[in-house]
């Protein structure tokens, strides 16, 4: 019995990690792709327990596909792991005139324990707070507490899961706030004028996910993502971009998202720093992202503490230093990725709701 059901096991797990290679965008198959870490660990442990305790002859085809598991899921999320090579280099301690923070956090919006995430902002200090999911409730917390010190705000409360805050200790400039996929989704796109009279490009986003209360196919998502790819593709200013991108950091539409933008992951050769579920421990991926041009270098990552959201804040240090941009490795999309992102983007115009603007 123990052969029979460990056997089971070993196959549901080998089409769980086959399922995401099909080019289908249902909720179900790209669902597949988040909880890569811990199939993995249940085929390791499968195999484990077939190789000691089993006894059957046949055995060894379930311990191979336990294997074939283990292999393939780890070569999806080695590079975010320290093993893997860092692409974004780490910061030298100087030029600290030249030093941006960035604080992301998804608030969830029937959470009301605004204190707590608010003195996690007030301590680390941060250049830029992004919160998702913030209706008007959460918008006057933040703006009572954060105004003085983070005088420059962007404010779109919605209480469709989609709202959103931005603030600044520096001027926000030229900021835009679009609608780009669909009419109830927003994004906030604006230039960040640094004390040192740098300007950055910062894009904030929040698409939909493909989830049964949400969408039932990706569609939404990846064509927003690979929009703000293409517009980001077409300047070569600093750029970042962050939020809840309702993706992990190695599906196949985030990697097409940084290849055709050119931006780059920190999380990679670092550790997946998984922002989601806050509540269960063996249930966490990386779903809250900042991404960064290659005129960054990263002078620390580091997931804040659960203030009653589903998500933890992520929190990232970044450094200025385009001297030092041949020290990572940007990547790039071949003629064949940028046939598909267009491909995706023309499709959701399509079919969405005829109020999507022109892309930036």
């Amino acid at each position: 019995m123990i052969d029979i059901g460990l056997s089971i096991a070993a196959a549901l797990l080998l089409v769980a990690t086959l399922v995401p290679f099909l080019r289908l965008r249902y909720w179900w198959v790209r669902g597949f792709d988040f909880p890569r870490l811990q199939i993995a660990s249940l085929a390791l442990a499968v195999g484990l327990l077939l190789w000691l305790f089993g006894s059957a002859e046949w055995r060894w085809w379930a311990i191979a596909a336990s294997a074939v598991v283990v292999l393939v899921q780890g070569t999806h999320i080695r590079p975010w792991t320290p093993l893997a090579t860092k692409k974004v280099a780490d910061a030298n301690a100087d030029g600290e005139w030249r030093y941006l923070t960035v604080l992301v956090a998804n608030v969830l919006t029937p959470n009301r324990n605004a204190q707590d995430l608010l003195k996690q902002i007030h301590a680390a200090q941060p250049n830029l707070v992004l919160t998702l999911e913030s209706d008007e409730w959460w918008g006057e917390q933040l703006t009572r507490s954060l105004q003085a010190d983070w005088p420059h705000s962007v404010k779109v409360p919605l209480d469709n899961l989609y709202g959103m805050h931005l603030f600044s200790r520096e001027p926000l400039e030229d900021v835009d706030v679009k609608w780009l996929i669909q009419s109830d989704i927003p994004s906030i796109h604006a230039w960040l004028r640094m004390e040192c009279g740098i300007r950055i490009r910062i894009h904030a986003v929040h698409p939909r996910p493909p989830a049964p209360s949400e969408s039932e196919e990706s569609l939404w998502r990846d064509a927003e993502l690979l929009l703000v790819a293409k517009g980001i593709h077409q300047h070569e200013q600093p750029t970042l971009l962050f939020g809840d991108l309702n993706d992990v950091a190695w599906s196949r539409t985030t990697r097409l998202f940084c290849r055709v933008s050119g931006m780059l992951d920190p999380r990679r050769g670092r550790g997946m720093f998984s922002t989601f579920h806050a509540d269960h421990f063996l249930l966490r991926w990386p779903l809250d992202h900042i991404f960064v041009s290659e005129h960054f270098t990263l002078g620390g990552m580091r997931r804040l503490k659960s203030f009653g959201s589903d998500h933890f804040p992520i929190l990232a240090t970044l450094c200025y230093r385009p001297a030092r941009a041949d020290e990572n490795d940007s990547p790039e999309a071949d003629r064949e990725e940028r046939r598909q992102a267009a491909e995706t983007i023309a499709e959701a115009r399509e079919e969405g709701d005829g109020e999507a603007t022109k892309q930036a």
